[in-house]
């Protein structure tokens, strides 16, 4: 592997910190909120912040072009306000990464609130515990196992993102070159003992991810039992 390769490798990892970072305060927000409310509409909304789950890369990358782009509503208005252009920058492919990984967030986070007993909230209500304190002295340390299960998913798909990556980013050295391209390019140029080189590391970290998410699941399920 040359530096060129390392360096999509970090690349590719301060992408995934920084979804991680922009996505969990919208996250907890939206994962609060559709456990602990219902309203007309809601099955919709869910349905909506679920839809990357299911649709294909490459048709969420377009749609993503088409807003970003130089021509659509957010990035000409992006280029107006700060001279900047969205689509093949790694500002863009941030943005994009945080709207592809909603749901691999939220949904962990909505469970985990949803499985909290409405009495231990009441109880923490009548002890005089505002809503601040209430989310982070009681909610919170209930909720935490899929809180963590989410960002543990989003930071494991946003390495592991190739279609919309490529379809917002481009494959531009330094600047949105992650290591799924990466990966593409070499074995595009018949390099594939540097390919898989490259893929053997994504499988190490993912293994080690998923494996991250399968110990937070049990204990989250024997909590669960023990309460």
């Amino acid at each position: 592997m040359t530096a060129a390769d390392w360096r999509s490798l970090t690349l590719t990892l301060e992408l995934a910190a920084w979804t991680v970072a922009l996505l969990l305060p919208l996250a907890l927000f939206l994962g609060r909120f559709l456990a602990f409310h219902s309203f007309r509409g809601k099955s919709w909304l869910e349905a909506a912040l679920a839809t990357p789950l299911v649709l294909p890369p490459t048709v969420l990358g377009y749609y993503l072009l088409v807003v970003m782009g130089a021509d659509g509503a957010l990035g000409s208005a992006v280029k107006a306000w700060f001279g900047t252009d969205l689509v093949f920058h790694f500002s863009g492919l941030v943005l994009a990464s945080v709207l592809v990984n909603i749901p691999f967030a939220v949904q962990p986070i909505q469970r985990s609130f949803e499985a909290i007993d409405q009495e231990v909230r009441d109880a923490a209500a009548c002890c005089g515990l505002g809503f601040w304190r209430r989310l982070r002295m009681v909610e919170l340390p209930l909720a935490w196992p899929g809180v963590l299960t989410g960002l543990v998913l989003t930071f494991a798909h946003t390495i592991g993102e190739f279609g919309v990556v490529l379809m917002v980013g481009g494959s531009i050295p330094g600047e949105t070159k992650t290591v799924s391209i990466a990966i593409y390019d070499r074995v595009q140029a018949f390099e594939f003992d540097v390919a898989g080189q490259m893929a053997l590391l994504l499988v190490v970290l993912s293994l080690a991810m998923l494996a991250v998410v399968g110990s937070l699941g049990r204990r989250e399920r024997s909590q669960r039992t023990r309460t």
